[in-house]
């Protein structure tokens, strides 16, 4: 139908136009008429009168039931909104000296993410002197992106931040 917000909508006696033109409720054109007019008309249908493009040279009007419109509209944006997938960021951390099963089962675990639709943030952490190593941490992290490039892809590569290395992995796009 219509996608103009409440606020910009101006309704019956709030449209000072002297000369508007007109769309009937079951949208057909009825010209170019004085907006007393067609009040008039809206009146006698038990209607409103609804001013849908302000900005056009005359403003077009719609005779409508607005408070049926306002009601559809709401509905509209709950039923949008209803169907927005929410993406959320988990996070997987692991030091730059994990061993192997413990590698595994943060692959394991990132695939799930991945598969369920989230992002992720693979963070590896250095404790003590292993900072003065960050290749460690780097070849860990492109282990890590191999391990799940099958439900997964990279959004940002690997930065040092701190004492740790973040890498974010998006899930692929499902067809």
């Amino acid at each position: 139908m219509l996608a103009i917000s409440k606020q910009e909508l101006q309704i019956n006696e709030e449209i000072r136009d002297k000369e508007v033109l007109v769309i009937d409720a079951d949208g057909t054109k009825l010209g170019v008429i004085s907006a007393k007019e067609a009040q008039k008309i809206a009146y006698d249908k038990d209607l409103d009168l609804v001013k849908i493009a302000p900005q056009a040279t005359p403003p077009v009007c719609r005779i409508m039931d607005y408070g049926k419109y306002c009601f559809e509209q709401t509905k509209r944006e709950k039923e949008a909104k209803k169907n927005q997938k929410v993406v959320s960021i988990k996070e997987i951390r692991m030091f730059s000296t994990i061993d192997k099963h413990d590698f595994e089962t943060k692959v394991n675990q990132a695939v799930k993410f991945l598969q369920s639709g989230d992002k992720l943030k693979v963070s590896v952490r250095f404790r003590k002197r292993a900072i003065a190593h960050p290749q460690l941490g780097e070849e860990l992290l492109e282990r890590f992106k191999e391990a799940v490039l099958s439900v997964g892809s990279v959004e940002k590569p690997a930065k040092m931040e701190g004492r740790s290395i973040v890498m974010f992995v998006s899930p692929k796009a499902t067809k």
